[in-house]
């Protein structure tokens, strides 16, 4: 039986300050399927934003098309900023490129 916590606090929508850092990353030679774009190897990393949230983005290049970015050039607690990277009309993807 599944029960829902009295302590679940109603989530709000705010400005995100901008403030991010990797919490970690992981870097992959093989994309997740053979839809997946660009040359490996893809960084994947966690991001912590100040306001408590984390994500889970590729790292990417601040480069038109957002391509990969070198893994030599990531590090650990380094401040990154988001990118939009509008792969459809339809669908737009937050990315994150060094700050």
């Amino acid at each position: 039986q599944h029960r829902c916590s009295p302590a679940i606090e109603a989530v709000l929508w705010g400005r995100p300050t901008g403030q991010k850092k990797i919490y970690t990353y992981s870097v992959h030679f093989i994309g997740p399927s053979k839809a997946y774009k660009g040359d490996p190897p893809h960084v994947v990393a966690l991001i912590d934003l100040d306001e408590g949230v984390r994500m889970m983005p590729n790292l990417v290049a601040d480069e038109p098309e957002y391509p990969s970015i070198d893994p030599e050039k990531v590090s650990i607690g380094m401040r990154v900023r988001v990118v939009y990277h509008d792969v459809t009309d339809e669908i737009t993807l937050p990315k994150f490129t060094p700050a």
